[in-house]
């Protein structure tokens, strides 16, 4: 698995901690990484620079994940599908080395990892949605 493929993986492992045990980012951050202490330092880099600009844009990034997930509230879908689509909108709005195709890809692959069998078909169609109707910040 390449290491930002594994980045992703540990940032959506944090961002569910969160939701789940109500703890700060930097809090679970610091638990997850405990526990991960033999991780490459390139893989902590990334995943600490999408938890940041994530917590960062928190408001802003489910703003728009509730503009374009039609009928669906952001607090009421699945913990993972919901955070997978916070990490995705960070990267397709502020990642300014990362193509967006790959963003994209990488969250669909998640969803069909850790989510239910239509978290595939429900990432992607939100995404697809907001990469046609959004631009990356400057």
């Amino acid at each position: 698995m390449r290491n930002r493929t594994k980045a992703r993986e540990c940032a959506l492992k944090i961002l569910y901690a969160v939701d789940i045990r109500k703890d700060t980012p930097e809090e679970c951050a610091r638990t997850f990484w405990m526990n991960h202490a033999a991780m490459h330092e390139d893989i902590k880099e990334f995943t600490n620079y999408l938890i940041d600009g994530i917590f960062k844009n928190k408001e802003f990034i489910d703003g728009i994940i509730s503009k374009y997930a039609t009928n669906w509230q952001i607090q009421r879908m699945a913990t993972i599908d919901r955070n997978i689509l916070r990490l995705a909108t960070f990267e397709i709005l502020f990642g300014e080395d990362i193509p967006i195709k790959v963003s994209i890809n990488e969250a669909i692959e998640m969803a069909k990892k850790y989510g239910d069998r239509d978290s595939g078909k429900f990432v992607n169609g939100v995404l697809d949605k907001i990469n046609k109707s959004e631009k990356k910040s400057t």
